[in-house]
């Protein structure tokens, strides 16, 4: 008979007993610990956030005025009125339709630039790189309404430093901000001029991260430089495009500053956006309405984002 031998005991029974119990209290504790250094923002966020938000989405379907301030509980509950009569609204259509002409006109035009002043600066300028770097990213870090104020002057029809340039050589310019066919030109081009900046410092970024070896590879392959660029570095870029593109399409779905300050809406209603409608009805006090279009816009905003993460996207 061969003798049988017992297995040999696991390495877990030699452990002390309470190292399970012990690994548990010390994660509650750190639980604890982290919940109460995260409590007084979760306060904050609540009561200044999440709050407000949740009391403009109840308000939207209410008929609340600013003579229902001293009574908020008095007002009446409307349902969808708000939304069927903003979609009703001549001007807010027209505010829908300039918004959309200063997204589809305004942000590829800014990744252009951008991408280009990027590509110059990786690539292109080897002297005073650093000056051209500041000079592109100053307007971004300066007062949206500074810049609103500059641009104003330097359009204006008659004393405009534009106008004047163009008549040095022949040229009769335009009434940039008073005539409806240009002034929307006009806010996107200033609109692009001081936006830029920031998306030429994220492709500039990406830019550098391309491994230089495939244009190599793809230069000896026999590719040209616009070849090398366009199916080279663009793939590259796909996820630095999208990103740069996001959060341009955001910020230019909610312009205010520039028609608020440089043409206050018109001529004949040419600039009016559809946040400065809706700024323009809480000074009315039509704060229904208001929270209701500012819901529009919300919806908006994730709508075009979501059809750019379906567009530009990696794997598509």
């Amino acid at each position: 008979m061969t003798a049988t031998t017992a297995p040999p005991a696991s390495a877990g029974a030699s452990a002390a007993p309470g190292g399970g119990p012990r690994k548990r209290a010390a994660a509650r504790a750190e639980g604890r610990a982290a919940w109460i250094l995260a409590l007084p923002f979760c306060l904050l966020f609540l009561a200044f956030t999440a709050w407000p938000v949740l009391q403009s989405l109840f308000m939207s379907f209410t008929d609340t005025r600013s003579r229902d301030l001293r009574t908020p509980f008095a007002v009446d509950f409307v349902g969808l009125d708000n939304y069927t009569k903003a979609f009703a609204d001549p001007v807010f259509r027209r505010a829908m339709l300039n918004t959309a002409y200063f997204v589809l006109v305004g942000v590829p035009l800014t990744l252009t630039i951008a991408l280009a002043a990027a590509v110059a600066l990786n690539r292109g300028i080897h002297r005073f790189r650093s000056v051209f770097r500041l000079g592109f990213y100053t307007p971004v870090i300066t007062s949206i309404v500074a810049v609103a104020v500059v641009w104003r002057f330097l359009l204006q029809e008659d004393a405009g430093l534009v106008n004047t340039v163009l008549g040095w050589v022949g040229i009769d310019g335009p009434n940039w901000l008073g005539d409806q066919h240009w002034s929307m030109p006009a806010l996107i081009l200033m609109a692009t001029w001081r936006n830029f900046g920031t998306g030429m410092i994220i492709f500039l970024a990406g830019l550098q991260s391309v491994p230089w070896q495939l244009h190599e590879a793809a230069a000896i392959d026999g590719a040209s430089a616009w070849q090398r660029f366009r199916h080279v570095t663009l793939p590259m870029l796909r996820p630095t495009i999208l990103f740069v593109s996001v959060t341009t399409g955001i910020g230019y779905l909610q312009f205010f500053e520039e028609p608020f300050v440089m043409t206050s809406g018109g001529p004949l209603n040419s600039t009016i956006s559809m946040s400065m409608y809706t700024y323009n009805q809480f000074g009315f006090g039509n704060y229904g309405y208001a929270a209701s279009l500012s819901y529009v816009i919300f919806v908006l905003v994730a709508v075009v984002t979501a059809i750019q993460f379906r567009l530009l996207r990696e794997g598509d």
